[in-house]
């Protein structure tokens, strides 16, 4: 199979799909590999590299969607979609629940579509937005430090605290890969962290994991409420399988909490958890809605573009290398999880929850496979 690797253009995007070592396996397996010039040498994966694993280097982005299969990072942006056509493989992150315009887009073109965040293992787990979401619930903290400095609007708190003076009050809304992450995070630094939890086992596995050091609270209105009210730092950690995030903080909601706190909403790929949540980049990351600091970054894992390639391409890899050897249809069919991760297909949409926010009927993969 012929496989394109294009470079990102999403605003500071510059992570790259695959490594050389990468390509090398595609090369073994027999495929024929594709990369964009320059897609790697932000972070140090020279086109030399990549040649000397096998690829072609492309001149363009027009050479890469060339191929039968792109495999990228992030969603495609306008000056990509218009190079997409029928019954071509897309393969990256793709966020559609929260993205109607880019799926409606994605239906007229045809194209089979596959998003990372939905492919599920044996245990019901998301394995290739794990590891992204372990770096962006770290990253989570540190965004929301920096967000509650005076410079940016923030109320001047040190969420370490010092010796006379209590540390920060950071809330944690989600107990998943994002939440226990900056749970980790929020700890070690000494912050009074409390995480709120739908869930009976991962209270009781984060209970069992930090005792006293970590509060934790079931989440409800009530116990929200309560703890906006105090928090410096409210971190919004949730996912709901392929479909957009639940907006749990409201207007009214939001402005509880003091002048000056700060709301990290890492779920924002998903539409975000709070009323006022839009997206925003490494630009231009924070803005103030109702006297609190807002940081809505939808591509976190970017900052940090050299650790987050790396864990990526281990998790995806596999994955990629048994949708070429394969094919799509033998290769879903032989994993249900791995069928999960397929969105879009012959102008269909093939993912129960994607079609249920979409206002639209689900198809079967099978049927709508072109």
């Amino acid at each position: 199979m012929h496989i394109g690797i294009p470079r990102e253009i999403k605003v500071q995007e510059h992570r790259v799909a695959i490594t050389p070592a990468g390509v090398a396996a595609l090369i073994r397996a027999g495929h024929e590999v594709s990369v964009q010039a320059g897609a790697g040498r932000a972070i140090g994966f020279t086109d030399q590299a990549y040649r000397a694993a096998g690829a072609t280097i492309a001149p363009d982005a027009a050479a890469v969607y060339a191929a039968e299969l792109v495999f990228k990072v992030k969603e495609p942006q306008p000056d990509e979609l218009v190079l997409l056509r029928p019954g071509q493989i897309l393969f990256c992150y793709l966020h559609l629940a929260a993205a109607p315009r880019l799926a409606r887009e994605l239906l007229d073109r045809g194209v089979t579509a596959l998003a990372f965040e939905t492919v599920q293992d044996a245990r019901d787990r998301t394995p290739l937005l794990a590891p992204m979401s372990q770096i962006a619930g770290r990253m989570a903290v540190q965004a929301g430090m920096q967000a509650l400095e005076m410079e940016n609007g923030g109320r001047g708190v040190l969420l370490a605290g010092v010796p006379g003076v209590s540390p920060g009050r950071v809330v944690i809304i989600g107990g998943g890969q994002v939440g226990g992450n900056a749970a980790r995070l929020a700890v070690s630094l000494g912050a009074d962290t409390t995480l709120l939890e739908r869930g009976p086992d991962k209270l009781q596995h984060y209970d069992d994991l930090y005792g006293g050091r970590l509060k934790t609270l079931y989440s409800t209105p009530a116990n929200l409420r309560d703890c906006l009210v105090q928090a410096d730092l409210v971190i919004g950690a949730v996912y709901v399988h392929g479909r957009r995030a639940p907006t749990l903080i409201d207007r009214e909601l939001l402005r509880l909490m003091p002048d000056g706190s700060a709301l990290v909403d890492v779920a924002i790929d998903q539409g975000g958890i709070a009323e006022t949540s839009r997206p925003t980049t490494h630009d231009a990351p924070f803005y103030i809605e109702e006297g609190v600091v807002h940081y809505c970054v939808a591509n976190m894992p970017g900052a940090v573009a050299r650790t987050s390639t790396l864990a990526l391409a281990e998790a995806t890899l596999p994955y990629l290398l048994r949708l070429a050897d394969a094919g799509v249809v033998d290769g879903l069919a032989a994993d249900a999880g791995f069928a999960a991760g397929l969105n879009l297909a012959g102008g269909q949409v093939t993912h129960p929850g994607l079609a249920q926010d979409l206002g639209l009927a689900a198809a079967d993969w099978r049927t709508a496979l072109p």
